[in-house]
C-alpha cells in the first residue's frame, strides 16, 4: 500500500507540475524541435544585420525582405520571402533602474538558459498558442536589454525552430 501512495504522489506532482506551465503546448514544441528536420545553415545564403545604435547583429537569409526601420533606429523586422507569417526580428532598449520603473508586480527573474555562440548568457522563451509560435531571446548587458524574436504560425513553428534556434546562437553584441 505504502508503494502505491508513493506512485499517486509522484504521478499527483507530475501532473501539478505540467500543469504549472503555461501550457503543455510549449513542452511539445521544445520536444518537436528535438525530432524537426535537420537543419542546415550551409544551404542558406546568408546576410548579416547590424545595428549602429545598439551595437548589435545577426544573421538572416539573403533572400528575406527587411520591414521599414523605426526612425529611432532600435532594430529591425525580416520577412521570409516563402511565407510573409514568418518573421524574425532584434532590437534593443535602454534598461531603466528598478528605482525608475514602478510596478504593480513583483519583478520576476528568470535563471539564464541559453549562451550565444559568442558566449554572452540569456534567457530563452519558447511560446506556442493556437496562432502563434514565437522563440525570444532576451540579453541583458551593461543597462541595455537585447532581443531576438523568430515567429511563425503554430502549426509551422516546428519546421522553423532549429532555424530559429540557429540564429539566435549567432546573435552578437559589440564589446564596448
Amino acid at each position: 500500500m505504502a508503494t502505491v501512495n508513493k506512485i499517486c504522489s509522484l504521478g499527483r506532482r507530475i501532473y501539478q507540475f505540467a500543469a504549472s506551465i503555461s501550457g503543455v503546448t510549449a513542452l511539445l514544441v521544445v520536444l518537436w524541435g528535438c525530432t524537426a528536420n535537420d537543419f542546415n545553415a550551409g544551404a542558406i545564403a546568408w546576410k548579416t544585420y547590424k545595428n549602429s545604435r545598439y551595437g548589435f547583429e545577426f544573421p538572416y537569409p539573403s533572400n528575406w525582405t527587411s520591414s521599414a526601420a523605426p526612425a529611432n533606429g532600435d532594430g529591425i523586422a525580416f520577412i521570409s520571402s516563402q511565407d510573409n507569417s514568418v518573421e524574425i526580428r532584434g532590437w534593443a532598449s535602454h534598461d531603466l533602474p528598478n528605482s525608475i520603473v514602478t510596478e504593480q508586480e513583483p519583478l520576476k527573474k528568470i535563471k539564464s538558459n541559453f549562451q550565444t555562440t559568442q558566449g554572452v548568457s540569456g534567457v530563452m522563451v519558447v511560446e506556442v498558442d493556437k496562432d502563434i509560435g514565437s522563440m525570444t531571446l532576451t540579453l541583458t548587458q551593461s543597462q541595455v536589454k537585447y532581443y531576438w524574436q523568430g515567429r511563425s504560425k503554430s502549426q509551422k513553428f516546428q519546421d522553423y525552430y532549429r532555424f530559429f534556434y540557429y540564429i539566435a546562437q549567432q546573435y552578437r553584441i559589440s564589446k564596448s
